[in-house]
């Protein structure tokens, strides 16, 4: 590359950053005319979705220096948003959690953060707004895939094709693996099609997993049909060339978070007793096993499963 052609691309990638920061405002005083910087408002993200955040963590996601991160942290402990105690499992750590005023700021800077993206899209044909975010996504593909730290995968919203790969891979993943019929894959397609003939994006979400570019695993989380702050977690998936890279953890947390965030109080899933890996998972993300019941279905003679996470009562030790 010679180097007029890297000046000129410099020039773009410089003129599109201060364009960008324009656009959403990062270079006001308050963020979207909030009370909060930009970096309180990301560690204050972080606080309110982790299930068990630690400064530590905190800093090392936000590539925030730990002396800054924890200037910010007594700031919020001075203005009653956050209370923080020293481990009783680990005294080297702090156990940090918002407290109710730190919660009710968080649901208002996020219900901001929404409206703010709800406008600048919906101002949008859909043809351009299909092309932004396939845009957005390349970017963050290609930008993270070249950073050394980055993982092994990207995790996006569905769009349109994804369903009908949903449900191919299922069946033919549960058939092979397991013997599953095509009553299993017939259950899929009315799960995907309930998903997009219902979808309600306030409160609903597929996530997509790729590597390299190619599908490798998903997971939803949609409304309980009953239960108004129930979530149920959905047909989470990991393609098995894509195994061992901590996605289904990855995707579970996807989940987890944005259930806190919308607001949940428990997010419930049905799966069967075989499937033991991914038990693990949910045991780790602080699911608990309610109930087993046997059924046939598939073709099979199985054992089905309740799980549960109380997002109110989940302890938040850091």
């Amino acid at each position: 590359m010679s180097s007029l052609i890297l000046t000129d691309d410099i020039a773009t990638f410089r003129r599109f950053n201060r364009m960008y920061t324009r656009l959403i405002g990062t270079l006001n005083e308050g963020l979207l005319n909030s009370d909060f910087s930009l970096p309180e408002a990301r560690v204050l993200y972080e606080l309110a979705t982790r299930t068990s955040p630690k400064a530590k963590e905190i800093a090392e996601e936000l590539d925030m220096d730990p002396g800054y991160l924890s200037r910010l942290l007594g700031k919020f402990e001075r203005d009653g948003l956050l209370r923080r105690k020293t481990s009783d499992q680990d005294g080297r750590y702090a156990e940090l959690s918002l407290t109710p005023r730190g919660k009710s700021s968080f649901k208002k800077l996020n219900v901001l953060s929404e409206g703010q993206a709800r406008t600048l899209l919906e101002g949008l044909p859909h043809s351009a707004r299909l092309q932004l975010i396939d845009s957005m996504q390349t970017i963050e593909g290609i930008l993270m895939k070249a950073s050394r730290n980055a993982q092994p995968y990207a995790i996006r919203a569905h769009r349109v094709g994804d369903m009908g790969w949903i449900a191919h891979r299922e069946g033919l993943g549960y058939a092979q693996q397991y013997g599953w019929n095509e009553m299993f894959e017939a259950l899929v397609a009315r799960i995907v099609s309930e998903f997009l003939t219902n979808f309600d994006s306030s409160r609903e979400r597929c996530w997509i997993a790729e590597v390299d570019g190619q599908h490798a695993g998903h997971i939803f989380l949609v409304k309980h049909p009953t239960e108004q702050h129930t979530a149920k977690l959905r047909l989470p998936f990991v393609e098995p060339s894509a195994r061992g890279m901590g996605l289904g953890d990855a995707l579970v947390k996807e989940c987890i978070q944005f259930a806190r965030t919308v607001g949940y109080r428990k997010v419930v899933l049905w799966t069967q007793s075989i499937l033991t890996t991914a038990h693990r998972i949910y045991e780790k993300a602080g699911f608990r096993l309610v109930k087993e019941e046997p059924h046939h279905s598939f073709g099979k003679d199985l054992v089905g499963q309740e799980w549960e996470l109380d997002l109110l009562n989940d302890c938040v030790a850091h």
